[in-house]
């Protein structure tokens, strides 16, 4: 198994995602048949919210990936001020559309449910409210990616906006037990062991691990992209610099 230090080396770490990612894909798909059979055929109808139950197996997943990519965007966000990761920029700005995405679906199919059980699409409610906070910071880490040309320095910048927003995530998770809230509190992860009935547990568990690898696949694919990016941003600076070099001496002479 490589080590962190081996990944460090781009080459290294393109070899082994290629390797992986034919695997993570094809777990992902069948994953996500077994899930959506599961969710679609199996799982009864909830005696009170009827068949808008079947929402949380992709606003859940949704939810909790969004968390996980920022919180893994926030560790990437130490690697590139703490430990000078090569590839910790690259990974952080990979994973921010992604999680962007994911925060998106998770607030359009929380709207979609919202609807028929609260009888309105959007209440500012704490843990929506949180969501939606979440979503503009990814949007406003994508967009300062855009902004600086130079990928270290934009690494840098990007990294503290990062560490300064993940005092939302922690807000978003404990957000339903802090204050009075219309969203139902944690009913898988909890102390007292989850309150889901296993015919909807067990559809939930499969698709949050099917919606997971799709989004680390996409990880693996934008960063092998970023990476591709790089390398060709930096022999168009060599190639510059070298026909600089030549004009310079064709003057000389």
């Amino acid at each position: 198994m490589a080590s962190l230090i081996d990944l460090a080396n781009p080459t290294r770490f393109m070899r082994l995602s290629r390797l992986l990612l034919p695997w993570m894909a094809g777990l992902a798909a069948l994953l996500f048949l077994i899930g959506f059979y599961l969710a679609w055929f199996v799982a009864p109808a909830d005696y009170q919210q009827g068949e808008t139950i079947r929402i949380m197996f992709v606003h859940v997943p949704a939810a909790w990936l969004a968390m996980m990519l920022y919180t893994m965007m926030a560790l990437s966000a130490l690697g590139t001020l703490v430990w000078r990761h090569p590839l910790a920029d690259v990974a952080q700005k990979a994973a921010a559309p992604i999680g962007a995405c994911f925060a998106l679906i998770c607030l359009l199919t929380g709207a979609f449910w919202g609807k028929p059980m609260w009888g309105t699409y959007w209440v500012w409610d704490a843990r929506l409210t949180s969501v939606l906070v979440l979503l503009l910071i990814y949007l406003g880490i994508i967009a300062l990616w855009r902004t600086l040309d130079d990928p270290g320095r934009a690494g840098r910048a990007v990294a503290i906006l990062t560490l300064v927003g993940f005092v939302n995530v922690p807000i978003i998770k404990f957000s339903v037990d802090w204050w009075n809230t219309l969203h139902q509190p944690a009913s898988v992860f909890r102390t007292g062991g989850p309150t889901i009935h296993p015919s909807m547990l067990w559809p939930l568990l499969i698709l949050a691990i099917a919606f997971t690898l799709l989004a680390l696949s996409l990880h693996l694919v934008a960063m092998r992209a970023e990476i591709m990016r790089r390398r060709v941003r930096t022999l168009t600076i060599l190639e510059a610099e070298r026909l600089d070099r030549l004009a310079l001496a064709g003057a000389a002479a």
